[in-house]
């Protein structure tokens, strides 16, 4: 009798390690974090560029590059800060340094933006999608013209030819508007962090009747989203760990409005003006020290590891295919890779 082959093993889910926010980490730990990611199986190393001006992202990209051999590199840029021209060519670069591992991950240029860099404010939408089209357009190595609102080239190209002319670009979007627009223009899309499972679910759902509108497949979209991940021995310190990043989602008004628009049940209405007077009155201390707790847990993966890898079932369940797991302080990074990690991998 000739013995059954055993089934194969199913492939680990994929979960990338998001790095960037905590201003008291540096780009070299940071670069030695995404090679421990790395080893421990991950799929992705992430860098978040946010509006809180931290490390630039293409010199954390490029250690990361330099410190890695396999994981996929990915990496937030706002538009407008650099000009399409240049920011194809930091991509490319970065593609060709990292051996093809990078994609880029563009976000909308907004009010804040404008106000933090001393430059007008243009349609967002419009400007997106604007950088979308002329970024693609360089990257194929061509010499470029392109007529819009916002970009304007004229016969202009890279002067080497990208190792990928088609290297992924993802869009960081929140808001519904946003959505909308990531459905037409992205090979994927960046959900926020300090969100819901619940929020996800809605998010997912529009960008499906997004495409369903322009006859495109939603499965051709990769669905990333950042979680803000607290793992402790209890939930009690897990809470305390987190409870500050969680109000920083509260200190623009805009912020939850975007949220809602998609649909945060989390976030009650009546509270956003308590919330604007704690944080005129005492900053993110006084924010944070009135912030409800079920803000705290049900806008992230906090407690247990248990608990943590629960939570993170539910974010898979709601149709993020790629969880970007950020943990709350440098002290959980080990944690959060065991209890996420596949090591052998790749």
């Amino acid at each position: 009798m000739t013995p059954t082959a055993p089934a194969p093993s199913p492939a680990p889910e994929r979960v990338g390690l998001a790095l960037g926010y905590d201003p008291g980490v540096s780009v070299r730990q940071m670069a030695d974090s995404a090679a421990a990611a790395e080893r421990a199986g991950f799929d992705t190393a992430f860098f978040s560029e946010t509006l809180f001006t931290n490390r630039d992202s293409v010199s954390a990209l490029a250690a990361f590059g330099l410190a890695t051999e396999r994981v996929t590199l990915g990496t937030t840029q706002v538009v407008r800060l650099r000009s399409p021209l240049v920011m194809a060519q930091t991509a490319a670069t970065l593609d060709e340094l990292s051996g093809g591992r990078l994609v880029l991950v563009v976000g909308a240029f907004t009010a804040k933006h404008a106000a933090r860099n001393g430059r007008p404010l243009t349609d967002p939408v419009t400007t997106l999608r604007e950088y979308v089209e002329s970024i693609r357009a360089l990257l194929t190595g061509e010499r470029v013209t392109y007529r819009g609102e916002v970009v304007q080239l004229d016969d202009v190209g890279l002067n080497f030819t990208p190792l990928r002319p088609d290297i992924p670009i993802w869009i960081a979007a929140a808001s519904r508007r946003g959505l909308v627009n990531a459905a037409a223009l992205g090979d994927g899309v960046l959900l926020d962090a300090g969100t819901s499972p619940e929020y996800s679910a809605n998010a997912v759902e529009l960008l499906r009747r997004s495409c369903e509108k322009i006859d495109r497949d939603p499965a051709e979209l990769t669905v990333a989203q950042l979680v803000n991940t607290s793992i402790e021995d209890d939930r009690e310190t897990a809470v305390a760990a987190i409870r500050w990043e969680v109000a920083t989602k509260f200190t623009y008004a805009s912020t939850p409005k975007a949220k809602m628009s998609v649909g945060e049940p989390t976030i009650d209405p009546d509270d956003l003006p308590r919330f604007a007077d704690a944080f005129a009155r005492g900053g993110k201390a006084a924010l944070q020290e009135i912030l409800p707790e079920r803000y705290v847990t049900s806008l992230t993966a906090t407690g247990t590891a248990d608990d943590v890898r629960a939570r993170i079932a539910a974010y898979r369940q709601a149709g993020v295919t790629l969880p970007l797991v950020r943990p709350a302080a440098p002290h959980q990074l080990d944690r959060l890779l065991r209890t996420f990690g596949h090591p052998g991998v790749g």
